[in-house]
């Protein structure tokens, strides 16, 4: 099946349900008889504080420096050297932003009508992939800590799965009260379906 790239989800932050959570390419295959119910990231706070943050550290230095190299009439001189190590600099900042916005958009949780899975990758040449059955989630739990996870209604949905007593973490996700419902929801669904 052909799939898109993301659509709404990527500039609400909200999570993508129904239709247009087919056609979002998926790191892993789905099961027999899976279908995508929800996939959602992390909150926006997760990604802009820390690239405005960059982008500051990143241009200050540099307008500080052609600045202060002006008024001391040594720009000119230093020419092509300086521009150099400012080009050099910026590519510096460049990658670390790109790979910033890379890991926020390859840091996905999807929620299927079978199982939980936790893809992650920090780099193109990484990548980990979790899952939990929803017939192994005993309890779950929302975390939010801080003021700004109240305000902005996001926080962790923390699953314990049987078994191994492991926990699966979904992490700064918002409005994680409706994540968690939907799992509840699917997880009885799925053990009704399997009695």
């Amino acid at each position: 099946m052909p799939l898109t790239r993301f659509g709404l989800e990527r500039q609400t932050g909200r999570p993508v349900t129904g239709d247009s959570a087919e056609d979002i390419p998926l790191p892993f295959p789905l099961q027999d008889g899976e279908r995508v119910i929800l996939l959602c990231r992390r909150h926006w706070w997760f990604l802009w504080p820390r690239t405005i943050l960059w982008l500051i550290l990143a241009l200050v230095p540099v307008v500080v420096a052609v600045w202060l190299l002006s008024e001391i009439g040594v720009l000119d001189d230093l020419g092509l050297f300086f521009w150099g190590l400012v080009l050099i600099w910026l590519i510096v900042w460049a990658v670390r932003l790109f790979l910033n916005w890379y890991r926020y958009q390859n840091d996905i949780w999807v929620i299927t009508n079978q199982r939980i899975v936790d893809s992650f990758k920090p780099h193109p040449f990484s990548l980990r992939v979790g899952t939990a059955d929803l017939v192994n989630v005993q309890d779950m739990s929302i975390e939010k800590s801080g003021i700004i996870s109240t305000l902005l209604d996001f926080g962790d949905v923390v699953c314990q799965t049987a078994g191994t007593g492991q926990q699966f973490r979904i992490a700064g996700v918002p409005d994680p009260r409706a994540v968690q419902l939907l799992v509840d929801k699917e997880r009885d669904r799925e053990r009704t379906r399997e009695q």
